[in-house]
């Protein structure tokens, strides 16, 4: 029989042990599964298991002799397939095999999006280390080079001109696990995210997020801001075109994180969908305390087949995170009122080494904003 109150949970960092802390509080026997290396989860979970969620074989075999109930990641773009693969072979909630290639692979989200009809997509196509400059020959400059297949910032540059492109193709293909790049058209516009709750298919629009990024040449973020600056006018049209970006990638029960940037023709301008919460604690700390909802609960109960529930639980504040990304913001962060102060990382002592993505920023810190 499976077990009633036993949840699988792949990951042991520091935003899963919110999880596995909420999991433990909802009444749940936690089991968790990742790569043992000393990370916080492996001391907070129930039960631990020194198995990388890379096999997801020997996860599927433990869980089935534990009778979990549901199994669920958060943030990883790495985790979310795999967490629905187990969910698959168990007959338990979670996206089809599809969305385990759409919303992980660029290119193939791409033409996902192409496909399903009445979403924006720039030029675009896929290369390997053998680049060819007669593929991208109609393409309008500048365009943007990613790796198909990672996340955080890595690998991505801006390209303003032909010549610099071979060398952008050959980062973003190092940086790849299947060795492949995307090219896209450069989307101009303020970049944003959208925090989403999918249930049966249907997804539910919690919050919008004002991103910052370092710009040009690799975009790197630098801070999220909850509520964000979308005008009210505009937010119904994107909330129904984020929803159909959800349904192209056939997301059905996970939370969604779609990343967009608002073009000067108004169009929403998808860079990506993944199956999975935000990132840089958009969606563990900033979506919570911005809408009053109880964002971690809801990842849980659709995992386990629950309806998520939508009640604001919270008083609702505006709050952002801003990354450490040189000495200048640890400076900067002296000089906030520390009653402004949520929650901080350490710091890492040497701000003065370069920062290339996402995963090597040196620390952050969450603070209140005024409400306006």
């Amino acid at each position: 029989m499976m077990g009633k109150n036993k949840l699988a949970i792949l990951g042991a960092n520091e935003s899963i042990t919110m999880l596995i802390d909420k999991a433990k509080r909802l009444g749940y026997e936690t089991h968790v599964f990742a790569w043992q290396c000393g990370d916080p989860g492996e001391k907070a979970a129930d039960h631990f298991y020194p198995i990388s969620v890379s096999d997801k074989e020997a996860i599927l075999e433990q869980c089935r002799k534990i009778g979990i109930c549901g199994i669920c990641s958060i943030t990883s773009d790495f985790a979310a397939p795999v967490a629905a693969w187990v969910a698959r072979n168990l007959g338990l909630p979670g996206n089809p095999e599809r969305t385990d290639i759409v919303a992980r692979n660029k290119y193939q989200m791409r033409k996902a999006f192409k496909e399903y009809g009445g979403i924006y997509c720039p030029a675009f196509a896929k290369t390997g280390p053998e680049f060819d400059e007669t593929i991208v020959r109609s393409f309008h400059f500048p365009v943007i080079v990613k790796p198909t297949d990672r996340w955080g910032s890595k690998g991505i540059t801006r390209v303003d001109k032909m010549e610099d492109l071979r060398a952008a193709v050959l980062y973003a293909v190092r940086e790849s696990y299947e060795k492949k790049a995307i090219i896209e058209e450069f989307m101009e516009g303020p970049e944003y995210s959208a925090e989403c709750i999918v249930y049966h298919g249907e997804p539910e629009i919690l919050q919008f997020t004002r991103k910052m990024t370092t710009g040009s040449p690799h975009y790197i973020e630098t801070g999220h801001i909850q509520p964000s600056d979308i005008p009210a006018g505009k937010q119904d049209f994107i909330k129904e075109t984020v929803k159909r970006g959800v349904r192209a990638l056939g997301i059905t029960d996970s939370a969604a994180h779609a990343e967009f940037r608002i073009l000067e023709n108004g169009e929403v301008g998808f860079m990506e969908i993944g199956a999975r919460m935000g990132g840089g604690c958009i969606g563990t700390d900033l979506t919570p305390m911005t809408t009053g909802k109880d964002y971690i609960k809801m990842v849980i109960d659709v995992a386990c087949g629950n309806r998520p529930c939508m009640d604001i639980v919270t008083e609702p504040e505006p709050a952002e995170v801003r990354f450490i990304i040189d000495q200048r913001d640890v400076e900067e962060f002296h000089s906030v009122d520390p009653k402004r102060i949520i929650r901080r990382s350490a710091f890492d002592p040497d701000c003065d080494k370069e920062v290339v993505d996402g995963s090597t920023r040196h620390g952050y810190y969450i603070i209140k904003r005024e409400r306006e």
